[in-house]
């Protein structure tokens, strides 16, 4: 999980020594280039932290499964049944490896087993983080993706691609899922997703969020997300045992 906090030292620490050749490349399940990515986030964390700045600089990271309840607007970018029992929402940052991380590993299994089969409806809400030079651009464009029909095929290319998010790699991709290059690019230039994207930003801060990727289990009833928040790139068995406590319950 990407989050301005020294709790991820631990695991970067990992990374490093993998970079250093002091474990196999299975020992962690992640590739040198992947390890390198993460060591790279512990630079731009620091200096987030040290600056002071951002959303969640300075506050402790939250516990996960945290109960939460919240103001969830009913809306925007989901799959899976609209009226399915349970909603899990993934705040997420494009450029973060370990959004890439969950998007390759846990999330084709929720999506069979879960999603496709009509028990949760997965909501993806954008939370771009302040040292991340590409993750608002990502946002803008998987919001103008949507406007052609083309949000979920462009949201997988830039998570697979999370370090190559600058315009030119972002319009490439957008080339690639068959969209309409040059309206997309006005549409990200119009700037016109900012306040939206502000929102769910907003969002996901009163719902605890300080990093990416966190997620919200749970039931919507009255226009109130009430659950559990969940906290990093975890793997698909943590996942699954929540939802099948949930949906027993």
């Amino acid at each position: 999980m990407l989050i301005k906090s020294w709790r991820t030292i631990a695991a970067l620490a990992l990374a490093a020594a993998f970079v250093a050749g002091a474990m196999p490349a299975h020992a962690e399940g992640i590739t040198s280039e992947q390890a390198q990515q993460i060591l790279d986030e512990l630079k731009a964390i620091r200096k987030a932290v040290e600056q002071g700045g951002g959303q969640g600089a300075g506050q402790p990271a939250p516990a996960p499964d945290d109960k939460v309840s919240f103001a969830f607007p009913a809306g925007g970018l989901s799959e899976g049944k609209a009226d399915a029992p349970l909603v899990l929402v993934e705040y997420t940052d494009y450029q973060c490896p370990f959004c890439q991380q969950f998007h390759n590993a846990a999330y084709p299994q929720i999506k069979t087993n879960y999603i496709d089969s009509g028990k949760v409806r997965f909501v993806s809400r954008d939370f771009p983080l302040d040292f991340h030079e590409n993750a608002r651009r990502g946002a803008y464009a998987a919001r103008c993706a949507a406007e052609q029909g083309k949000y979920w095929e462009l949201r997988h290319a830039m998570i697979v691609n999370a370090s190559q998010l600058q315009q030119d790699k972002i319009n490439s991709y957008a080339a690639n899922v068959k969209m309409d290059v040059a309206k997309f690019k006005s549409c990200i230039a119009s700037d016109k997703y900012k306040a939206a994207i502000d929102k769910d930003i907003a969002e996901g801060m009163a719902a605890g969020v300080n990093g990416t990727p966190s997620f919200v289990l749970g039931r919507v009833v009255d226009g109130k997300l009430t659950g559990v928040r969940m906290v990093g790139a975890m793997p698909y068995e943590q996942f699954d045992a929540k939802i099948q406590e949930m949906l027993a319950n």
